[in-house]
């Protein structure tokens, strides 16, 4: 066996033991079926944190709990919420923002399908909601400020939208006069004003929060290792995140009655949750510095993160006044690069689960993206990226193509050093090694482009895996959602046949090849035949059987990601192809694919072995 050839297999098996490993730890997503109506059955119970403020001075950091059940009643009315991203509406009981779709997104690519519910209210199947408050401290008690059950009244305005804030306010009967306004822009950030009136003769103490309450895990948590879905938060500069499957892991802490994950930002911060494409995240204003914590709470199954800022005395006859927004939408790159930049919300583009390779995933979607403005479709967008990746690479590509070609021209003089080598291995290496260095031919080269394309597949598939833009962008004709697999299926004959084809959650499914998968394996079957077949049975047999084992195990993958690799495999089919023409290599590739087709009689084949580990002694 040439060095040419274990250099080949070595790529080859390389990829495929790394592909083979990514698809076992990172099976493609599963496509949701429609959600069916949430009909509500029976009441649920919320049993939220109440803050308390502290009696010193900084930041509130203490937090007795007392539980309160959150009242369910149709008789409380509701505001309405209406802007181009969002539709639903706010409780007057206890001011929460608990109802909220996403108008621009559906469950399914049918146009009839229910929009993308955010937030539910106490009632609903799962309740998860936003909430906020003050916490009492000095001689204030519970019920001297509003709870998740107070009954706020509607000062003014009917329905929330970017043009009508409105206004909510609640008296205590004992001097003290809260007034909440919440604003929303036109596309997913909530602006909370809480401000509280003294008309008593005594300074009162108060600290006010942001809480975000969930109910039980996302009925639809993808459980995937290469995405996050859980809490995610920013605290001066430091992203963390936390899986729902680890809160209930975090150390019990009396102080906040749960198990609680506390962190003290000084100045720069944010905290939320984070599911694959959406997030609502509590943002006090920049500059402020807060308590940012996670907590489970085991008794009623709530998952929470809170924002609570410091501690605020408010003199008789004066007026405190606190300001936090909230993120409530889809984590579209612009709007929130935009948030991040206009806004000052620190590290805010960080909430897209970027990965390991962020360094490549973040340039990569930034060129997508830049592509997409311009082409205006995602999947000519990707036919593109992968141009500029191979133009960027060509001069390493060009460099290893024509080694490849040297390796070829050598060709003789290597079965010549074999022959007078005979079974001195080590005469034999040296030997090579001599005629590389005199002929400057690096026989790793030919490697090291198919290496480089495997940092860059991951990277791409987490692109097309996590970012929105992807989720049901359509390319051309049954390719609707690039980030789904290829709908068709060769068992219907791609729909001619009346039968569906298998769903993806059976194991028929992987026999299910779409058009797509097998252009995939046809691509790489025809870059092999740029080189006759090797005369190794063994190399012959890998070889052979290579690209229809990557078009089963690719068949499953997101539509964009096998179109990546379809236009990547046919550059560096052209590439490779012009490179050796012009290096006096012309490639038989119509005779190699006649070769292949051939049956080798036995005999030879157990002649070339022989040849192989016997050679010839001159």
């Amino acid at each position: 066996m040439d060095d040419q050839n274990k250099n080949l297999i070595l790529a080859t098996a390389l990829s495929f033991i790394v592909i083979l490993g990514w698809f076992v730890l990172f099976p493609p997503e599963e496509q949701a079926p429609n959600p069916d109506p949430v009909t509500v059955t029976e009441m649920s119970q919320d049993t939220p944190t109440r803050p308390t403020a502290d009696t010193g001075t900084g930041t509130s950091t203490s937090g007795s709990v007392e539980g309160t059940a959150s009242v369910v009643s149709a008789d409380v009315p509701r505001v309405q919420i209406d802007t181009p991203s969002l539709l639903g509406s706010l409780s007057l009981l206890g001011g929460r923002i608990d109802e909220l779709a996403l108008k621009n997104y559906r469950e399914t690519l049918d146009p009839a399908s229910p929009l993308v519910d955010l937030l539910s209210p106490v009632g609903d199947a799962h309740p998860y909601y936003a909430l906020f408050g003050w916490a009492p401290g000095g001689t204030l008690d519970f019920a001297d400020v509003p709870d998740a059950n107070t009954e706020w009244t509607l000062d003014n305005g009917t329905t929330l939208t970017p043009d009508s804030p409105v206004t909510l306010s609640w008296d205590n009967g004992k001097g003290l006069i809260f007034h909440r306004e919440i604003a929303v822009d036109e596309k997913f950030m909530f602006t909370v004003t809480q401000s509280i009136e003294n008309t008593t003769d005594a300074a009162v103490r108060v600290a006010p929060y942001g809480m975000i309450t969930r109910e039980g895990e996302p009925p639809n948590l993808a459980n995937f290792f290469i995405l996050h879905e859980g809490v995610v938060r920013m605290t001066d500069g430091e992203l963390q995140e936390i899986d729902y499957d680890d809160m209930p892991e975090q150390d019990p802490d009396d102080r906040w009655g749960a198990n609680a994950d506390v962190l003290t930002a000084q100045s720069n911060g944010w905290v939320g949750f984070t599911d694959k494409y959406w997030m609502t995240a509590l943002i006090p204003e920049p500059g402020t510095g807060f308590t940012s914590v996670s907590k489970y709470v085991a008794g009623s199954d709530l998952y929470q993160t809170e924002a609570r800022l410091a501690s605020i005395d408010v003199a008789p006859g004066e007026t405190a006044t606190s300001s936090t927004r909230v993120f409530a939408g889809a984590k579209e790159w612009e709007a929130i690069r935009d948030y991040q930049d206009d806004a000052g919300i620190e590290g805010f583009i960080d909430s897209i689960d970027w990965g390991w390779f962020f360094f490549l995933t973040k340039p990569i979607f930034f060129v997508l993206h830049w592509l997409n403005g311009v082409i205006g479709n995602m999947g000519w967008s990707i036919i593109g990226l992968t141009f500029l990746l191979k133009a960027l690479l060509f001069p390493l590509a060009y460099k290893s193509y024509v080694s490849m070609a040297r390796m070829k021209e050598l060709q003789p003089e290597m079965e010549a050093l074999k022959e007078r080598a005979g079974d001195d291995r080590q005469k034999l290496q040296t030997g090579m090694m001599e005629l590389y260095k005199k002929n400057k031919v690096n026989p790793a080269s030919g490697c090291l482009p198919i290496l480089l394309q495997i940092p860059i597949f991951f990277s791409l598939y987490k692109v097309i895996f996590v970012t929105i833009e992807l989720r049901h962008a359509p390319w051309l004709g049954w390719i609707r959602d690039l980030s789904a697999p290829d709908p068709s299926s060769i068992l219907n004959l791609f729909g001619l046949l009346p039968f569906a084809p298998p769903d993806p959650t059976s194991f028929l499914a992987i026999l299910s090849l779409g058009v797509l998968p097998i252009l995939l394996g046809v691509s790489m079957w025809l870059q092999q035949k740029l080189n006759p077949a090797p005369a190794d049975p063994t190399q012959k047999m890998i070889f052979a059987w290579m690209p229809w084992v990557f078009m089963f195990m690719l068949g499953q993958f997101a539509s964009g990601l096998v179109l990546y690799w379809i236009t990547n495999n046919t550059i560096t089919f052209t590439q490779q192809y012009l490179i050796m023409r012009s290096q006096g290599y012309k490639p038989d590739v119509f005779g190699n694919i006649k070769g292949g087709f051939k049956k080798t009689p036995k005999s030879d084949g157990k002649k070339a072995a022989n040849v192989a580990a016997k050679p010839k002694r001159k």
